[in-house]
């Protein structure tokens, strides 16, 4: 049977592939995946491929398509079934496989979905994702053959390697889970059950309609109900997690949320006692307490490009043991395997907590404060996005302001620091400041509106956006 596919040109991303289901993703774009990916399998002479899904109501057909189109490549598929994100990872870490894919809309509303890919051990992403789009398109695949698939069980091995690297000594915490009806839940189970302490799970139930709430740890209003049963519980800490799981959200004893920079503070002090002088890896978005506190604990503070794929392959070339996005995915290298986990992060944060002499509350309150807006987003035509960044980067250098350009361009002045750069997913730019004070923050969110102006850009709305930090 001929083949040949055509993908919507907005679903191909730089670290996904993903759209709205019935709109610009269609079950015959998850066969076209299977038939080009698996064919890259075959090319480089591997066979096997672990697949698994999350719990949208859009991933069973997508899985199906996807799981044919492999078998038509001749690949044979380890079918995980429905999972977090991570355990897949795992699946693809551990067992002899040649690649995987997870068919996941991550965070995004319900009628989103997509996927993530693994080839080999590292991630699949930027111009290969773009090769699968010109393989389908030309078409350029192998031979139909005949593929196999069986489906595996692995959850419970993957919960005793997650249990194994527990370390929280005799102090029992009483703790609060947000599942936020991820794919996490009967995972999530087992693992509550096989920690000590007393757990309380919130939105246990994988639905993917997501009735609770939006599950996106990273936005304070999603956080609201964990926030309030720590509260009710007088819980020692609150963990939450995005639609997949491989992203987390934290709130401590006093109900304090826990961005994704400081929660690196905190475990990034812990491995250091282990790795001193070691690389810790955090995204241009977080803050200048983190490299600062990561310098102080006796670590090499390294910033890098947003981009939970960007960020695996800089651990694989510099060798560090953790790293972590504000965005919320969090990555160990230090006794796991360099693949964002959140469920991974919590236990081991779980045990931090539980040798703290005091309650994480004491660690968060001694952190320098700071006035800082969150992630601004506004749009920005994707033809436009990166000259935009691109004149902005010139303009300051040759007023000879102070100017990372890793990603975007990053400029610090006394008053703290301002980020611009285009978002390598969407026809958006993101912008962030952070700073001392107020003032400093007012005179910052002034310095990139001049910048903007000058490009013919307009400002996004600041109004009432002094987080602090």
């Amino acid at each position: 049977m001929q083949f040949r596919h055509d993908f919507d040109a907005t679903s191909l991303r730089e670290y996904d592939i993903r759209g709205i289901v019935g709109k610009s993703l269609h079950a015959a774009d998850a066969f076209a995946i299977g038939r080009a990916f698996g064919s890259i399998v075959i090319r480089n002479g591997g066979q096997v491929v672990a697949v698994g899904y999350d719990g949208r109501l859009s991933s069973p057909e997508l899985e199906q398509s996807l799981v044919l189109g492999l078998k038509a490549s001749g690949i044979e598929v380890l079918r995980v079934g429905r999972c977090p994100t991570p355990m897949l990872y795992y699946a693809a870490t551990t067992l002899a496989t040649d690649g995987a894919i997870m068919v996941t809309g991550s965070h995004n509303p319900p009628d989103y979905n997509g996927f993530k890919m693994m080839l080999g051990r590292k991630p699949f992403f930027g111009a290969q994702i773009k090769e699968i789009g010109r393989m389908a398109a030309a078409p350029d695949v192998v031979p139909e053959a005949a593929g196999s698939d069986r489906r595996i069980d692995i959850a419970h091995d993957y919960v005793a390697r997650v249990i194994s690297d527990w370390d929280g000594g005799d102090r029992l915490l009483k703790v609060v889970w947000d599942n936020a009806n991820s794919s996490a839940g009967e995972v999530l189970q087992r693992l509550v059950q096989s920690l000590p302490g007393e757990h309380t799970v919130l939105n246990g139930e994988i639905d993917g309609r997501f009735p609770a709430h939006h599950p996106d740890p990273t936005v304070a209003k999603n956080l609201e109900q964990l926030i309030a049963a720590v509260h009710e519980k007088q819980a020692d800490i609150g963990i939450a997690f995005d639609g997949d799981a491989d992203r987390i959200g934290v709130v401590d004893n006093k109900g304090q949320i826990l961005w994704g920079d400081q929660i690196l503070v905190v475990l990034g002090r812990d491995v250091l006692r282990d790795h001193p002088g070691a690389t810790i890896i955090a995204d241009v978005k977080a803050s200048q307490v983190l490299f600062d506190e990561i310098t102080r604990a006796g670590g090499h503070p390294l910033m890098w490009k947003t981009g939970h794929s960007l960020i695996k392959a800089k651990m694989a070339e510099t060798g560090s043991p953790l790293a972590g996005e504000m965005s919320g995915h969090v990555f160990f290298a230090d006794k796991w395997y360099g693949f964002d986990d959140a469920l991974y992060a919590a236990v081991r944060l779980l045990g931090i907590v539980a040798r703290m002499d005091g309650p994480l509350s004491d660690v968060k309150d001694a952190l320098p404060h700071t006035a800082s807006t969150p992630e601004l987003r506004f749009d920005c035509d994707d033809t436009r996005k990166f000259a935009v960044i691109e004149e902005v980067a010139a303009r300051l250098k040759a007023s000879g302001a102070q100017v990372s350009s890793i990603d975007g361009v990053r400029v610090r002045t006394d008053d703290g620091w301002w980020l611009l750069r285009a978002s390598n997913t969407q026809a958006v730019l993101v912008a962030r400041a952070e700073a001392l004070s107020d003032a400093g923050l007012d005179r910052l969110k002034g310095a990139l509106t001049e910048q903007l102006a000058q490009s013919g850009l307009e400002a996004p709305d600041f109004s009432g956006e002094n987080a602090g930090h």
